[in-house]
């Protein structure tokens, strides 16, 4: 199994918007406000930018994907300190 570094939450969510930002669907407001360990994984979470009926939007889909990315680049680097 690969090692993992162990980072603080605040230097997580920091360069997982510096991602965010250099990311191809960036778009204005698109932010991971928090981040938990879930085994292996790293969960990012932020605003969905659901409808007034708490459904998706058309933004959704793509904040979505960005925390799925965010995901997928980060876990095999970092793992949460305990």
């Amino acid at each position: 199994m690969k090692q993992t570094q162990a980072i603080d939450k605040a230097s997580l969510l920091q360069k997982a918007n510096e991602l965010i930002a250099a990311h191809d669907d960036f778009f204005p407001g698109l932010q991971a406000t928090d981040v938990e360990q879930k085994g292996d994984v790293l969960v990012f979470r932020g605003d969905y930018f659901l409808d007034e009926q708490g459904l998706p939007g058309k933004k959704s889909t793509t904040v979505f994907n960005v925390f799925k990315f965010l995901a997928t680049e980060l876990s095999p680097l970092y793992h949460l300190e305990a």
